[in-house]
């Protein structure tokens, strides 16, 4: 049991009390129907646009806040006295038996079977009363009641640090659209994020342990996925990347594969935090020091003690030297290096957080006696883990705005950390950006296009040339669906992508946003380019340490290049265009490019399908190199998680 009070993620408290009577449209309205591109148009509207928006449940005034669950903190293997079962509180929502909500619909039905499991009613009143159905291992209502309560934090974590309602990569025109959690989806040491036409799921496999597991699984016994809470949440946030960044689900350079399961398990690490009895357990055992805490940096436990790991599936914990980026490195490995620097540049800004507290607790030594920490220091570094583990991971998500739409790399997203982190904080009292640019160097990551380490170097730069501001994209023209999180409606959103797409493919403005016209004398004999596409226009909205609220629009367009078949090699679509972060006012503060014909990309990105690790994820057909489909699959596939 969890043996105190419900524990509410901040996030949750800032997304539960955002929810309100919506101010001028019903979230159950008829959307509008889509206005199409206009006739002729040098652009074309992605789906991202198209599509009807994700709309969570709005809270009503008589409605509860919060929903408790008790959940698995790590995994059924984990002790009681490390806090392995943990209270809760998930933004309420009305629910139907799966559960089912606005967002999210648990489906429990195995799919080499058949079967379909008994569904969990989590409003029936005995239910209610005792904070959800008891934790267990053998009855699947838990099961469905666990990853429905992550998976719905993981969101709340996300709509609060991005500012606006998080979409799905999938869905039609048809109404909104519901991520499907598949708990028991087939016998097999496996969990991945999978598109399915105009569907998403999220499918987690159970296995038989090993004769011979290093935890307190038994030798043999059925292991399920879906109680592991970082499987849980590195999942989730598969499917919430792949909402924003739906062409980093293409495998077009080393790191876009390695960044994706590294961002996942970045979520993953920092979520341990909001536990508090998990960080007491935690700081009692490494005596504060969180660079050498298993039980905060490990990931998936039981899957690695019982698929003969001997340890977890993965850490973010260095015990000797930083890791070091080898582009040659599989997409797992290549991506703890990753996770490595972002856990090492936190662990640096909490020493120098908590440097104070263990100076009045040891008398102005700063040097810890043997023992354990008195009671009263470990609360206080407990509490100061947590606040700047949920700073750390609003930095982390709030950056994937600022990372181009295409072609991402490690360095491209220590540039957005830097640019996205200044843009809010630009006075950064504890030098948290120093940390993230020292630990990325230990590892030698480097940004491709930046001269220098500097803060200033590493910020994403204003347009190269002046631009005047986008006609219809200021605040007092955009109309908003009862706040600036969401679109009026469905014509308003393709009316705000128009103007962008108008904006962006006037003739002296296509070199500037990264993109090619069709007949540009540049491209080689035999390739082609399509038209660029506005793949999405979403608002953002921010709240800084000081209470400050910075308001953007976000937007991203790409264009299609098809390249011929020749003596290079077989033929391929490449991709190019850019992150557009526009003012209030309409004004481009920020193009994060990958410009279609930029000096090289096409030569590399060759050299990078042809290669061995490029066939991992590529097949040939006929004289074309397409991506293979299941790219999440195969990689989570044999025991990597």
């Amino acid at each position: 049991m969890s043996g105190g009070a419900s524990s509410t993620q901040q996030a949750v408290a800032a997304d539960a009390a955002s929810r309100d009577e919506p101010g001028t449209a019903e979230p159950g309205a008829e959307a509008p129907e889509v206005a199409p591109t206009p006739p002729g148009a040098p652009y074309q509207l992605g789906n991202g646009v198209l599509r009807d928006s994700v709309r969570p449940h709005e809270r009503r005034a008589n409605e509860p806040i919060y929903r408790p669950l008790r959940i698995y903190t790590v995994d059924p293997s984990h002790h009681c006295l490390e806090g392995a079962v943990a209270t809760v509180n998930v933004a309420y929502e009305p629910l139907e038996e799966g559960p089912v909500g606005a967002l999210l619909k648990v489906e429990d039905i195995d799919a080499a079977s058949g079967h379909a499991n008994r569904k969990a009613n989590l409003d029936d009143p005995f239910v209610l009363m005792t904070d959800g159905y008891e934790p267990s291992p053998s009855d699947p209502r838990f099961h469905q009641q666990m990853v429905y309560a992550v998976c719905s934090n993981v969101y709340s974590a996300f709509r609060t640090a991005l500012g606006r309602t998080p979409g799905w990569s999938f869905g039609g025109a048809a109404g909104p659209a519901r991520l499907v959690i598949r708990p028991h989806f087939a016998p097999e040491a496996n969990a991945y994020y999978e598109r399915v036409g105009d569907c998403g799921e999220l499918r987690f496999g159970y296995y038989a342990a090993d004769d011979h597991p290093t935890d307190r699984t038994l030798p043999g016994g059925i292991v399920f996925t879906c109680l592991s809470h970082d499987i849980v949440v590195h999942e989730m946030t598969h499917a919430l990347l792949d909402g924003m960044r739906a062409h980093f689900m293409v495998p077009t350079n080393p790191d876009v594969t390695a960044f994706h399961e590294a961002f996942a398990d970045i979520v993953a690490v920092f979520q341990h935090f909001s536990y508090p009895e998990v960080v007491r357990a935690a700081i009692r055992q490494c005596r504060g020091a969180l660079n050498q805490s298993a039980l905060l940096g490990d990931i998936a436990r039981q899957f690695g003690h019982t698929t003969n790991s001997a340890g977890a599936l993965r850490t973010a914990i260095d015990t000797g030297q930083a890791r070091r980026y080898r582009a040659e490195l599989e997409p797992h490995e290549l991506g703890s290096v990753l996770v490595s620097a972002v856990f090492e540049a936190f662990t640096t800004v909490f020493d120098r957080k908590t440097q104070a507290l263990v100076r009045l607790a040891t008398g102005g030594t700063g040097e810890l006696p043997a023992g354990e920490l008195p009671h009263d220091l470990q609360q206080l570094l407990a509490a100061r883990a947590s606040k700047l583990a949920s700073q750390f991971l609003a930095i982390c998500i709030r950056a994937i705005d600022y990372c181009p739409p295409t072609g991402m790399m490690f360095g491209d997203y220590l540039r957005a950390v830097i640019t996205a982190d200044h843009d809010l904080v630009p006075d950064d009292p504890w030098d948290y950006r120093g940390a993230f640019i020292d630990a990325f160097w230990r590892r030698g990551i480097y940004p491709r296009t930046a001269q220098h380490l500097s803060q200033d170097a590493l910020r994403w730069r204003a347009p190269r040339m002046t631009l005047m501001p986008v006609p219809g994209l200021d605040f007092a023209t955009l109309k908003f669906r009862g706040d600036p999180a969401q679109a009026a409606s469905a014509d308003e959103l393709c009316r705000q992508a128009d103007a962008l797409g108008a904006f962006v493919t006037l003739p002296g403005h296509l070199g500037e946003f990264g993109l090619v016209a069709a007949g540009d004398a540049r491209l080689e004999s035999g390739d082609t380019v399509e038209r660029p596409v506005v793949q999405s226009i979403r608002s953002a909205r921010r709240a800084g340490p000081s209470g400050q609220v910075v308001f953007d629009l976000v937007a991203e367009v790409t264009q299609a290049m098809h390249v011929a078949p020749g003596p290079d090699g077989p033929g391929f679509t490449h991709y190019g265009g850019c992150t557009i972060i526009l003012s209030p006012e309409g004004e481009v503060r920020f193009v994060v490019l990958k410009s279609l014909l930029a000096d090289g990309r096409v030569g590399r990105r060759r050299d990078y399908l042809l290669s061995e690790l490029g066939q991992r994820h590529w097949r040939l057909l006929g004289n074309q190199l397409v991506p293979l489909e299941g790219v999440f699959r195969s990689m989570h596939a044999h025991g990597r998680g």
